[in-house]
């Protein structure tokens, strides 16, 4: 029915794939510096995320596509926390972007519903560039 919409669900749970494993590589490393508030809030995003890949796993089996489980990229080795915030708020950017724009995509292949969910992870994706956008700008004023 919406066969053209699984490549687009599909490159999106590769780029969530990519920030979950992202977000826990900073989790760890942030909870190994004692940093433990900035620690939760990657898990708490990276988790946020996997809800998202449910989600659009969701849609695709419906659709009945075949979900594809491969990150868009490898895990940047970062250690200091203010490469790390600077790098979530760009990945957090990007995919607000591109979820605009495979919204758009659906919405022009007539798959409301598919557009629907991209439009709410844009949402969720502004919500977490606005965290971590907040916490660099801590960063300034306080330091490390």
């Amino acid at each position: 029915m919406y066969e053209k919409s699984i490549k687009p669900l599909n490159q999106a749970v590769a780029e969530e794939l990519s920030g979950v494993h992202q977000y826990m590589y900073f989790h760890f490393h942030c909870n190994d510096q004692g940093c433990d508030l900035l620690a939760n809030l990657f898990r708490k995003i990276a988790r946020e995320e996997m809800i998202h890949i449910e989600r659009l796993a969701e849609r695709i089996l419906f659709l009945k596509g075949d979900v594809e489980m491969q990150p868009s990229t490898k895990t940047d080795k970062l250690h200091s926390v203010k490469d790390m915030l600077t790098t979530a708020k760009l990945m957090e950017e990007n995919s607000t972007k591109l979820y605009n724009e495979l919204a758009m995509e659906c919405g022009t292949n007539s798959d409301s519903v598919s557009r629907k969910l991209f439009e709410e992870l844009v949402m969720d994706e502004e919500r977490h560039y606005g965290q971590f956008d907040t916490e660099l700008q801590n960063l300034k004023k306080f330091g490390e």
